[in-house]
């Protein structure tokens, strides 16, 4: 059985990218790391990493391609602006038999796949409190509730940032039949803040697989991991919420840049392996601008 990782990642989003694999490697040095890539331009992004850190490229452009542009027929692009948002969807389809899925404005501060163990109990994982600080917001419209959804079932939405599955639950014709689903009713979710996949990648997650986890939830009960929350202690550039060590934190809805929370975190180990650069950044803040 192979497992491992997979991100999306474009050119656009290399420094973020460093820095998350930074991290995970400094835990793994071993898991696999596949790049899928957002469009065509990748190059730099899939060189530096598998330089760095042996990540590989996605093997199955064609398959890429395919569910774009499916995607691209499906929805219209007032409804679903960038097709390309969508090419997560292709990890069902993958070379990995167990995987997690990891947006790059995150990083993490444990051996991350162990996570994967889970997938004894359940065909899909999460791990975060969307479900009670969000609610719905940013994934559903209240119409959902007791027509589409059961009330249970809603405590299951979450952020589609950081999840885990298998190879082969769902096929591509059961992804474009609730897909086209999807198309056909717009009414059901809650794009108001801007969000992209996660209001379909969620209405797929609670149409089609029952075993579904959140390491929030008992028996797990795994801290929170979102930037916003303010009250996480840094110990040596690893986050605790009190006195469980968070398994990764995200950036999600924040622009990562100085003055961000945590950005003293991100930053660590986004050099982590330059630390002359590390050193010349923490200097330079107190060095008066003039004199630059």
């Amino acid at each position: 059985m192979k497992r491992g990782i997979y991100i999306v990642a474009n050119d656009k989003v290399i420094e973020n990218a460093i820095a998350l694999l930074n991290s995970i490697r400094l835990f793994d040095k071993e898991v696999p790391v596949y790049l899928i890539p957002f469009n065509d331009e990748y190059h730099q992004v899939i060189e530096t990493l598998h330089r760095l850190h042996q990540v590989e490229l996605f093997p199955d452009l064609a398959l890429l391609e395919r569910i774009t542009n499916r995607v691209g027929e499906i929805f219209d692009r007032d409804f679903l602006k960038l097709p390309n948002k969508m090419r997560k969807l292709a990890t069902w389809f993958g070379v990995l038999d167990e995987f997690l899925y990891i947006d790059t404005d995150i990083v993490v501060f444990d051996k991350i796949a162990d996570t994967l163990n889970h997938l004894s109990e359940c065909d899909f994982f999460c791990c975060d409190y969307h479900y009670s600080s969000e609610g719905l917001r940013n994934i559903f419209s209240e119409i959902v509730k007791d027509t589409i959804f059961t009330p249970e079932a809603l405590q299951d939405v979450f952020n589609s940032g950081f999840w885990g599955s298998r190879r082969g639950v769902i096929s591509e014709e059961q992804l474009y039949d609730v897909l086209k689903d999807c198309a056909q009713h717009r009414e059901y979710f809650d794009f108001s803040q801007g969000v992209t996949d996660q209001p379909i990648l969620n209405y797929l997650i609670l149409k089609c697989f029952d075993r579904r986890m959140n390491l929030v939830k008992p028996p797990e009960n795994a801290p929170g991991s979102w930037a916003g929350s303010k009250h996480f202690e840094n110990r040596q550039y690893v986050l605790y919420d009190r006195a469980q060590k968070l398994k990764y934190l995200h950036w999600a809805g924040i622009s990562i840049r100085p003055g961000a929370p945590y950005w003293d975190v991100w930053e660590h180990y986004r050099y982590l392996h330059e630390p002359e650069t590390a050193l010349w950044r923490k200097f330079s803040r107190f060095i008066p601008f003039a004199n630059r």
